[in-house]
């Protein structure tokens, strides 16, 4: 008989680690009060959520590694937001912190959720952080519940 692995949104005993930017925090703290919501909605024990606010983006994955080697976790959630200026220091940033969040996914055993917006413009950014187009981190926050039990179901098979 074959057996599937499915994720579920049962944030019960999940313990997970909220890596966030202070730049850009408009749009950042709106996407961690939508992260904490959804944690909250799916019954999610607040003492099981460690919160580190980082600089920038940037600095992110570096943090992730240390998350890693030190703190005992099933998932980690990178919030930040990178809006488009007039310089291709955008690029810079959103390509290094999305390369570093990658690695580290692609390389450890948890999963770690890249929750970084990257828009042209601060209305994009306001959209995405609960306007028109919902709060991307209530959705990020799923996405890291659902994964999470989708590792443990692995590592327990």
């Amino acid at each position: 008989m074959m057996k599937s692995i499915l994720g579920n949104l049962d944030a019960k005993k999940i313990k997970i680690v909220i890596i966030f930017a202070k730049y850009n925090s408009i749009i950042v703290n709106k996407l961690l009060d939508g992260a904490l919501d959804a944690f909250d909605y799916y019954q999610g024990d607040k003492k099981n959520i460690i919160l580190i606010q980082v600089p920038g983006a940037f600095e992110i994955p570096g943090v992730i590694n240390q998350v890693m080697d030190n703190i005992k976790t099933d998932c980690i959630l990178a919030l930040g937001s990178i809006i488009r200026g007039g310089t291709p220091h955008f690029d810079y940033v959103a390509g290094e912190s999305s390369n570093g969040i990658a690695f580290f996914s692609k390389t450890k055993n948890i999963p770690v959720i890249n929750g970084i917006l990257t828009t042209d413009n601060i209305e994009q950014a306001l959209e995405r952080a609960g306007t028109k187009a919902g709060n991307k981190g209530w959705e990020l926050m799923e996405t890291a519940i659902e994964t999470s039990s989708i590792y443990k179901q692995i590592q327990n098979n």
